[in-house]
């Protein structure tokens, strides 16, 4: 606009008086249009080293993806499970009479054995409790100067079964066992460990109750990634189904799985599961006596605690 004064100025100096009038009243006519002009020419300049603006990220997103999925409630994974407590005690050897005591104490039923003679020859005795009888049942392996030397938390996979180590096996040893057909057999095994699988699973159509079952194996101690190492390990595997039971459980319900009698033997199943021959320090806190160092019993309490199938 400064620049077309400027001209407009210089025209002015070549015309006489009534043609600059008219010069003048031209100029008050065309003044709005340069700066009409001008700022339009400006706007166009300033838009062209503006920077263009960003898309809102909000009109990228279709309404779907706002919408919530399914049901509109957290899609948290849920795992089917059984929730076992276990705990393993050991009594002196010499008072083993003792678990007789607790024996009487509790039920055969619901318990189901693969082979009652098989069990009972390999030494292995169960009975059946409720948490009603939980604390009675622990006072009492108080009172046999019982010490708790582990407290175990397994959670049972739908149908997958976990092991309770037991013992180690440093070496290949001959095991001896009872049949389910009543017969001697002798397994070898070792390197690894002697323990417990347990394998909870649901019952169709029942709420709080599932099926457990249990039997000792041999196995060895690591898991492979590779599925053929992980197979060979498999078939390196000893169950001794013989010693095996089940029983249904809701959470409350225990398992007490002890000696049926003292096996110093470690080349016999019942003997290798349950006898710790190398024994421990008792106190003697319950019974008013010196410690002393003796053999002992393992005993297990199989504690269901919840169900999540």
């Amino acid at each position: 606009m400064i620049r077309a004064l400027q001209i407009a100025g210089v025209l002015d100096c070549g015309l006489k008086p009534p043609d600059l009038r008219r010069r003048h009243s031209a100029l008050r006519l065309l003044s709005p249009v340069f700066c009409l002009l001008y700022s339009i020419v400006l706007c166009f300049s300033l838009l062209g080293c503006a920077r263009p603006e960003e898309e809102p990220i909000w009109e990228k997103v279709k309404i779907g993806d706002l919408a919530p999925s399914g049901d509109g409630t957290p899609q948290a994974k849920f795992v089917k499970s059984v929730h076992l407590e276990i705990h393993v005690i050991e009594i002196p050897a010499d008072n083993i009479d003792e678990l007789d005591k607790i024996r009487k104490k509790l039920h055969i039923r619901p318990l189901r054995l693969k082979n009652y003679q098989a069990f009972s020859a390999n030494s292995f005795l169960a009975r059946f409790g409720k948490s009603d009888m939980w604390n009675e049942i622990r006072g009492m392996l108080n009172a046999a100067d019982g010490q708790e030397v582990a407290r175990v938390s397994l959670m049972l996979p739908d149908g997958r079964p976990q092991t309770l180590a037991i013992t180690g096996l440093s070496h290949v040893r001959t095991v001896f066992y009872t049949a389910a057909d009543g017969s001697r057999q002798g397994a070898n095994i070792g390197p690894g460990i002697l323990g417990l699988r347990i394998k909870g699973e649901k019952i169709p159509g029942r709420v709080g109750i599932c099926e457990v079952t249990a039997y000792p194996v041999f196995s060895l101690p690591t898991k492979s990634a590779i599925p053929q190492l992980e197979a060979q390990m498999k078939r390196r595997e000893f169950p001794f189904t013989s010693a095996a039971f089940g029983l249904r459980m809701s959470p409350g319900d225990f398992v007490f799985l002890a000696p049926k009698e003292y096996v110093s033997d470690q080349t016999a199943l019942g003997g290798l599961f349950f006898s710790n021959v190398q024994g421990r320090l008792f106190l003697g806190t319950t019974t008013h006596k010196l410690p002393e160092h003796k053999t002992a019993v393992r005993v297990f309490l199989l504690a269901c605690t919840r169900i999540d199938i």
